[in-house]
């Protein structure tokens, strides 16, 4: 599944989660248009907008309203796309609202791109956009990985005049993921100032430029020792 700008992605796969706004509300059932699939609009049905039954529809949906749903069946030939409101947990909308939101400001900080290199949107789509979705799967996610590793696009083949801008928008405005693990150590030495000699030696242990530790002195022997980096993998390494 491809998130952002669709172009040539112009239908939602079955099973696929999407964000819809609701355009009309009848008695048996919503129409929403799909906003990530322009052009395109859903209809959920109102046995699939909740489990419990039903007396006025407009207490679970109204027009104007953004939704998350999950996407029942698609008939291309007919134009039609079933959605189910109530197949949605709570934390597959939080979720996927989150998603939606980064494709956002992705979108926005590809307009900065196009802006920067004196291109149109649509080019920078057609040059390298849409390969991006290939690649990394959202805009978002290839705005990351560079805001993250310069080389990132180099690394997985792209080329360019283009990735240098793309790489300096990501690093002005993507805060990369981070997650924290700690844990406790025991060491000794016996120098005079064997505790700054253990600190200095545990810093050095880290070669990673991402990757943040902190040493506490908790008590002789014992140390904290405090890892931040952008996975567990990574954090859990060092």
């Amino acid at each position: 599944m491809k998130v952002g700008k669709r172009g040539e992605y112009e239908w939602p796969e079955e099973g696929e989660l999407v964000v819809c706004t609701v355009r009309s509300v009848k008695n048996f059932g919503a129409f929403g248009a799909l906003d990530e699939y322009e052009g395109k609009e859903g209809f959920i049905h109102v046995a699939e907008v909740s489990s419990g039954w039903i007396k006025y529809i407009r207490d679970y949906v109204r027009e104007g309203q953004k939704l998350v749903c999950k996407v029942l069946r698609v008939d291309r030939e007919k134009g039609h796309i079933d959605l189910s409101l109530k197949a949605v947990n709570e934390h597959q909308k939080r979720e996927k609202i989150q998603e939606w939101k980064n494709e956002q400001k992705a979108e926005k900080l590809l307009s900065i791109a196009a802006e920067r290199l004196g291109k149109p949107v649509d080019a920078l789509w057609t040059e390298f956009g849409y390969r991006l979705l290939d690649t990394f799967g959202t805009l978002y996610r290839a705005f990351e990985e560079c805001a993250m590793d310069e080389e990132a696009l180099a690394g997985e083949g792209f080329t360019g005049d283009w990735i240098k801008t793309f790489v300096e928008v990501a690093k002005e405005n993507i805060v990369p993921p981070a997650v924290t693990i700690d844990g406790y150590l025991e060491l000794t030495d016996y120098r005079p100032d064997g505790a700054l000699h253990i600190r200095d030696a545990l810093m050095k242990a880290v070669k990673e430029d991402h990757v943040n530790v902190k040493v506490q002195y908790i008590g002789a022997p014992r140390y904290r020792l405090v890892v931040r980096a952008p996975d567990y993998k990574s954090a859990e390494e060092e």
